[in-house]
């Protein structure tokens, strides 16, 4: 079996005119406080030449970056052009970054990387250059050969991991989306993730409701009943620990998260929401059910204080630090 833990990870660079460079290379400089394991960087090495206080070195090879790490931020050099100008984002840019994401792929896939971290992209730029995915996390899971369906988004935090069951769809459009399948499917990906990424021998999954007070046995609303609760129903039947629908105002206050490892929401906010309220610098995306570890800050391309060198690193580095726990445990799991 290989190794996973001692292979580099790969860091795609993002979009360039972002703050990835800055928050890579911040995190590159907190490497030895923070505890990270050797990781290098893929883009265009003109886009870290410049950041502050941070020393780079071309790389060739993915294996060179544990050598490099302690002296130097390696860089895996993929693209010509001038650095991007920070905040300004371009076509050339979103060509690097997709580039850059494809690679760290594709290293991961052949093991030359152990896990791969991916920095901000603009997707409204990705979409000018064929881009047509909803977001990073889609392209990885086709790039590992996995069903979008198969490939779920969690956030995590120090207190706090949520699954929302729909993504990037209008609330309108959730009672087609929102199935009992759904429901079984999200949870089955979420429960084997907690035993192989977090080590958590018998998850225990908290669900949301969807309507107010969960429907308040109909009267708000009757999806809880005709949808969710014959979802776990089902799911207790295969040993699932997993509770009834929850009204979702009363899950997220401390004495209520020590009673489960994930909540599982029916749509975007109802998670993001109290995992940002309660994790904004070091909240992380981990994609789940892939045969790659996955991780990403989570925020975006912050174009506006791009080049300010005012950019918080935390998420990245929480980022870095998850795929380094995730890739341990799996090690320790799958042997």
């Amino acid at each position: 079996m290989a190794d996973w833990n001692a292979k580099p990870f790969a860091v795609s660079c993002g979009d360039p005119a972002g703050v990835g460079p800055e928050i890579i290379g911040k995190s590159w400089k907190q490497r030895a406080e923070a505890g990270l394991k050797p990781f290098f960087t893929i883009g265009n090495i003109a886009d870290f030449e410049n950041l502050a206080d941070v020393p780079v070195q071309k790389i060739d090879q993915p294996a060179q970056a544990s050598a490099v790490f302690g002296t130097a931020l390696p860089v895996f050099h993929i693209h010509e052009p001038a650095a991007a100008v920070p905040g300004e984002a371009t076509l050339d840019g979103a060509q690097c970054s997709l580039h850059a994401l494809e690679i760290a792929c594709g290293l991961a896939r052949s093991g030359d990387a152990g896990a791969v971290i991916t920095a901000p992209v603009s997707k409204t730029q990705l979409y000018q250059v064929g881009f047509r995915y909803p977001g990073q996390t889609e392209f990885v899971s086709e790039r590992c050969g996995i069903a979008r369906e198969n490939a779920v988004m969690m956030l995590a935090g120090p207190s706090l991991r949520v699954v929302p069951m729909t993504v990037h769809i209008a609330l309108k459009d959730l009672p087609a989306h929102f199935t009992e399948a759904l429901i079984i499917a999200r949870a089955r990906v979420a429960e084997k993730a907690l035993v192989r990424n977090f080590g958590i021998v018998n998850p225990r999954i908290a669900i949301a409701g969807l309507n107010p007070h969960a429907g308040e046995n109909g009267n708000l609303g009757d999806e809880e009943q005709k949808i969710m609760q014959p979802a776990i129903d089902k799911l207790r039947q295969e040993g699932m620990d997993i509770t009834d629908p929850l009204p979702a105002d009363t899950m997220f206050h401390a004495e209520a998260r020590i009673r489960y490892d994930v909540a599982l929401c029916p749509y975007h906010d109802q998670a993001l929401v109290p995992l940002k309220t309660l994790h904004f610098f070091d909240g992380v995306n981990i994609t789940l059910g892939l045969p790659i570890v996955r991780t990403s800050p989570d925020h975006g391309t912050a174009f506006d204080i791009a080049g300010k060198n005012i950019a918080d690193p935390r998420s990245m580095i929480a980022a870095i630090q998850m795929a380094a726990t995730a890739v341990a445990n799996r090690q320790i799991h799958d042997s």
